[in-house]
C-alpha cells in the first residue's frame, strides 16, 4: 500500500469516482436546499479551468495503489494574496485515517509555493466533520460559532499561511 499526491485537473478520469461520490454526499445532505434560488448544483458552480495553475489554482488527488482516496483544490480568490479551498474530500471507504488532514496540509503547502499568504473557504452548515477539521488545523471561523450552524448557509473560515508556516518551523 503506497500513497502519493498528484497534481492534475478535475477532468482527470482518476478524479471521477471521488467527485461522483462527493456529489452524492452533497445531494444526501442538502437535497435541493442550495438550488432553491434556481442556481446551479454545487458541483457545477466552478469551471475546471479555475483550478489550474495558469489561473492561480490547483487540484490534487491522494492516490493509494493508483486509486483516488482523497483530494481537494484551490482557486484564486478576490484578492491576489488569497486562495479559496474547494472540495476537500476523502473517499467514504477510507475515512478515519487522517487523510483529509494530509490533503489539507498538501493544499496549504502548494498554496504557499504558489505565493499565497492566506486561505479562505466555506463549508456547508450540515458538515460538522469539516468544521472540526478546519478548527483543529488552525483555521479561524469567520462566523459566530456559538450560534447554531443552521443560522448560516455557508460557514466561512480563513488561515494565514505564512504565520502557520513560521510556527511549524519554530
Amino acid at each position: 500500500m503506497s500513497d502519493r499526491f498528484i497534481y492534475t485537473t478535475p477532468l482527470d478520469p482518476l478524479a471521477r469516482p471521488l467527485i461522483d461520490e462527493l456529489s452524492q454526499e452533497y445531494e444526501s445532505r442538502y437535497g435541493e436546499f442550495y438550488q432553491q434560488d434556481g442556481g446551479p448544483r454545487e458541483m457545477d458552480k466552478y469551471a475546471p479551468e479555475l483550478f489550474s495553475p495558469a489561473q492561480g489554482g490547483n487540484f490534487v488527488l491522494l492516490l493509494r495503489d493508483g486509486q483516488a482516496i482523497g483530494g481537494g483544490a484551490f482557486k484564486r480568490h478576490d484578492d491576489p494574496d488569497t486562495a479559496e479551498l474547494k472540495r476537500v474530500w476523502t473517499h467514504s471507504a477510507q475515512r478515519r485515517q487522517g487523510l483529509a488532514a494530509r490533503v489539507l496540509q498538501e493544499l496549504e503547502d502548494q498554496a504557499l509555493r504558489q505565493g499565497y499568504a492566506r486561505l479562505y473557504l466555506t463549508t456547508g452548515f450540515r458538515q460538522p466533520e469539516a468544521v472540526g477539521l478546519y478548527l483543529r488545523h488552525g483555521y479561524t471561523a469567520l462566523f459566530d460559532t456559538s450560534l447554531p450552524h443552521e443560522t448560516y448557509r455557508h460557514l466561512p473560515f480563513e488561515k494565514w499561511l505564512r504565520v502557520a508556516a513560521l510556527a511549524r518551523a519554530a
